[in-house]
């Protein structure tokens, strides 16, 4: 779970319901003060929301990107069905399109961190025309590491048969009893609890089958008619680190190795991130423009 450091939207960010053909989506829009060289579309992963993004968003719009951060279907502040079948990868996928149409600025970077980067892959394969790039954050090839299965088949058990309330209590005693736990300050706390409360458990339940199943997507990756680019921490644990290097080496893609970070870089280092995604699309501009 990715936890932001601060709940603060940036100067230009203004939080609304994005209006699509297939529902109203909560978003994050960071605006740099001059017109934007491009707009960034940034999913985020399981058990997460648009707020993951936050910390990175103003040094996005400094470099003069708009950014806009996004609640999934039946994520945090967006409704979703109560139904485990209306969370299928093609519906998320289809989801991510109409987000990127509804903000009118034309072909979008793509950005999906952890599953969001399974849902920003699948929305590329389906219309790669929508997109200038996809960048894979902290996202690999196939399913997660054998302990973040087993996490997932524990909380996907208790999800249909244990009131909400216990299964966020005995999350947090987990969490707590990890050796690098550190205590959020109370309002990150109360916001963690209530992303929690208003994520629909057939979402939860959905996503992270998926999480363990997906087969390794590597070559459909890299037949992708569009610039690539792999990135994570050093200290990434969901996916291993030969994973990743394989995934970027093995798609041709842009590879970028932040120092320090774990499994959430757009918390822990957006600045070295949102230099790292800056250089990629200013990159593929260039070649888009020199095609």
């Amino acid at each position: 779970m990715s936890t932001p450091r601060s709940l603060a939207l940036p100067a230009g960010t203004r939080a609304y319901a994005l209006v699509t053909p297939r529902g109203r989506f909560a978003v994050l829009d960071a605006r740099p003060t001059a017109a934007p060289v491009g707009t960034a579309l940034l999913v985020p992963g399981y058990t997460g929301s648009k707020e993951d993004f936050l910390a990175l968003l103003e040094p996005l719009t400094r470099a003069g990107y708009r950014a806009v951060a996004v609640d999934g279907r039946g994520q945090h502040e967006s409704p979703g069905p109560r139904r485990t079948s209306g969370y299928t990868p093609r519906t998320l996928a289809e989801d991510v399109l109409a987000q990127s149409a509804a903000l009118g600025d034309g072909p979008v970077h793509l950005v999906g961190h952890s599953f969001g980067g399974l849902v920003a892959r699948s929305a590329a394969r389906l219309s790669p025309e929508s997109f200038r790039s996809l960048t894979l954050l902290s996202s690999g090839p196939g399913h997660v590491g054998a302990e973040q299965r087993a996490k997932i088949r524990l909380l996907r058990a208790a999800l249909p048969v244990l009131p909400t309330a216990v299964v966020w209590a005995v999350t947090r005693w987990l969490d707590r009893r990890d050796p690098t736990y550190v205590p959020d300050a109370p309002d990150i706390a109360a916001f963690l609890q209530r992303r929690w409360y208003n994520t629909r458990p057939a979402q939860l339940i959905a996503t992270g089958r998926q999480l363990r199943t997906e087969p390794d997507r590597t070559e459909g990756i890299a037949a992708l008619p569009l610039p690539l680019h792999v990135a994570y921490g050093d200290e990434e644990s969901v996916w291993t680190l030969d994973e990743l290097a394989a995934l970027a080496r093995d798609t041709d893609a842009r590879h970028t190795v932040i120092a320090g970070a774990g499994h959430s870089p757009n918390v822990s280092h957006p600045e070295q991130l949102a230099t790292a995604l800056t250089e990629f699309w200013a990159t593929a501009l260039a070649a888009e423009r020199s095609a």
